[in-house]
């Protein structure tokens, strides 16, 4: 899997001029599957997702993770981190997972991520979405879990 996080003050996903998730201050989570991944590599990316200390404490330090500061998380499924372009100028996607496995990790993230408390809003997985995002800091941490194990 892979996961761009991005801090944000606040955070919203419209799908044809309608709003259908909307976060405050936490993270916008922009997540991809790949065709080889299993189990693991979700259990990884929640974990790190939901302990990442990218938030400031009180002596401006990133010491604090999205639970500490009761932040929400707005989640949507970008299968372009995928994208290989060594070759060409044309993004090749050979890697990404099939749409059926790419929405099941998905939604099994998702879900993983609300059972632990926290608010979560998402996209629509596969639909052509329009983002919006105040970051803060900026703070934009990229993650891949087969560079971890």
């Amino acid at each position: 899997m892979r996961i761009i996080v991005q801090r944000v003050k606040e955070a919203s996903v419209r799908v044809d001029d309608r709003v259908v998730g909307s976060i405050d201050k936490g993270l916008l989570v922009f997540l991809g599957v790949g065709a080889l991944d299993d189990e693991k590599d979700l259990d990884y990316m929640f974990n790190k997702v939901l302990g990442l200390r990218i938030f400031q404490d009180e002596d401006d330090k990133m010491n604090l993770s999205l639970e500490d500061i009761d932040g929400e998380l707005l989640v949507v499924s970008q299968f372009t981190l995928y994208g290989d372009v060594r070759k060409g100028r044309r993004p090749s996607f050979t890697d990404s997972a099939s749409p059926e496995m790419g929405e099941e990790f998905y939604e099994k993230f998702t879900e993983k991520c609300r059972e632990s408390g926290v608010k979560v809003e998402t996209g629509i997985f596969g639909a052509d979405m329009k983002v919006d995002l105040t970051n803060d800091g900026p703070v934009t941490i990229m993650l891949d879990s087969k560079k971890t194990f």
